[in-house]
């Protein structure tokens, strides 16, 4: 990466060319240099949930190239998913500033993850020696900049692939897409030490305990798909008949900001049964209190990845997404209404057959296999399947 002008740059992970990576340290005399043999930079932008799909890929990236430097460039509102994440050198948000910068450098290996117009043409102005992913052609047009990524491309392109053929989840696609091996990585969400505390704090404040079985509903969805949430009726119908199966577990209801009325109106109809959690602190809190709970039931949105990050038995049901796209790595289950029109990526609906036929036995069924996996885990015995 050094190029051949009167002063030679140091190879080294630590050199800004600002100021010393520690205090009276010269580069000259540094015992312990950091050579990058790779610099590479990751592109995902688009939907949190998708960006935070799209952090499996780390481990593969450092596993083959164990001595790089890697960039990621995302939206300043993903930046709380990619926090604490030990394979990232540098998280920058998508800036005019940040893309001058990077559009000054040049990189062994960019992964361009999105199918965005702006995304695929700043991929196709970045130097690289290697680009994965998806560009833009002189027309304009959305394509694939290498071979891997032909399938994830045919698959927004051809829906009989997408809704009915396609068996392949999302993290399997875009480790193609990059050309890195793929071995079942999970996506992680890692709490930093003031969270582990915050946790700790809460549970005890709120009277919970480490025996207890927490049950957490992620009610809501992004607003780009509405109807990707059970309605309030469901979810009060489905946390009667938990309460009544087991009066010792605990029920809590997990959201964002947009979810605010929904959950207190949850709560009021449920009564004691519920712990409700703040909506309105934020990504990282929220994240905090999707790890207070064991199993989470939701919907395919945000919530769900937040379960899946954390490593919680995740409950999820779909309509009108793909359920064939989702990893859940061996711990939950995926219900489906079954209805013949799904899934159809449709935005409104005036039927909803997908919600309105939902399977809430089949869902609570679901609920209460996951509470014999933990109360298996805990005793250190083997769940049944």
């Amino acid at each position: 990466m050094n190029e051949d002008n009167f002063y030679k740059v140091p190879d080294c992970l630590k050199f800004t060319g600002y100021k010393p990576c520690e205090p009276y340290r010269v580069c000259e005399k540094c015992d312990d240099p950091q050579p990058v043999k790779e610099y590479i930079l990751v592109i995902s932008l688009e939907a949190q949930g998708a960006v935070l799909m799209s952090a499996s890929l780390l481990r593969a990236v450092k596993e083959k190239y164990p001595e790089s430097y890697l960039i990621w460039l995302t939206r300043p509102e993903a930046l709380p998913l990619l926090a604490n994440n030990p394979f990232i050198d540098r998280v920058l948000p998508w800036s005019d500033e940040n893309r001058m910068l990077l559009g000054q450098m040049r990189f062994d290996i960019m992964i361009s993850l999105d199918k965005s117009f702006y995304s695929a043409a700043f991929a196709n102005s970045l130097q690289a020696y290697s680009k994965c992913g998806f560009g833009l052609s002189p027309r304009g047009n959305i394509i694939p900049l290498n071979k891997g990524a032909l399938y994830n491309y045919e698959l927004g392109l051809n829906d009989t692939l997408k809704f009915h053929k396609n068996k392949r989840t999302v993290v399997d696609i875009i480790h193609e897409t990059a050309e890195l091996p793929y071995s079942g990585e999970r996506y992680e969400l890692i709490l930093d030490g003031d969270e582990v505390n915050y946790k700790k704090e809460w549970t005890e404040n709120s009277g919970l305990s480490q025996d207890d079985i927490v049950v957490g509903f992620n009610t809501g969805c992004s607003n780009l798909f509405p109807n990707k949430k059970m309605t309030v009726a469901q979810h009060v119908t489905l946390m009667k008949m938990l309460h009544a199966y087991s009066p010792e577990l605990k029920l809590m209801l997990l959201g964002g900001r947009e979810d605010t009325e929904r959950n207190l109106e949850i709560h009021t109809l449920c009564g004691d049964l519920t712990i409700n959690t703040p909506t309105t602190e934020g990504l990282r809190r929220g994240v905090v209190y999707v790890d207070m709970t064991d199993i989470v039931v939701s919907g395919d949105s945000l919530g769900m990845h937040l379960a899946i990050g954390l490593g919680k038995y995740t409950v999820v049901w779909f309509g009108l997404s793909c359920a064939e796209e989702i990893d859940l790595f061996g711990r939950g289950k995926k219900i489906c209404s079954g209805v013949s029109c799904e899934p159809c990526w449709k935005k409104s609906c005036d039927d909803l057959k997908c919600l309105h036929e939902l399977p809430l036995q089949d869902i609570y069924n679901a609920v209460i296999h996951g509470i014999e996996v933990i109360r298996a885990e805990r005793g250190g015995q083997k769940p049944s399947m």
